[in-house]
């Protein structure tokens, strides 16, 4: 696979993007040129992780900093990866403390990122540029 791609979104911190960011996360599945998967599974793949990624730092970002209102989100494929990063100046956490999600209860939240392990073959988070980046990456075949 030779594709090269690389794209870069700016979007204000609140939900009503969540479908935009999504709907373009599945576009990008149409224009892998050799990819030899499933393109609707690999397209609903990218929107779930976007918008589960976005909605963990929509809901975690300080209400009160308006250092929070824009969420910088980088996909590109290179060497046969998809690379999917989002930049936030939420609180970050994590991924070692995190306690798995309870799926016996039936309050909302605490699956995301659970989700997105599972989904993506690598996931890590940091500090990075006084914010925080969730990197997902995607094995293409």
């Amino acid at each position: 696979m030779t594709d090269k791609f690389e794209i870069d979104i700016k979007v204000p911190n609140e939900t009503r993007y969540l479908a935009l960011i999504g709907k373009i996360g599945e576009d990008i599945s149409g224009t892998i040129e050799r990819y030899r998967g499933d393109r609707s599974e690999l397209a609903y793949q990218i929107n779930l992780v976007l918008t589960e990624a976005m909605s963990n730092a929509i809901l975690h970002a300080p209400k009160d900093n308006k250092n929070c209102r824009q969420i910088h989100i980088n996909i590109s494929i290179l060497n046969n990866n998809l690379h999917i990063k989002v930049y936030d100046q939420g609180k970050g956490f994590d991924l070692d403390t995190l306690p798995p999600p309870d799926f016996n209860e039936l309050k909302e939240g605490g699956r995301g990122i659970f989700i997105i392990q599972s989904v993506m073959d690598s996931v890590t988070c940091r500090k990075e540029g006084g914010g925080h980046v969730i990197e997902m990456i995607k094995y293409l075949p």
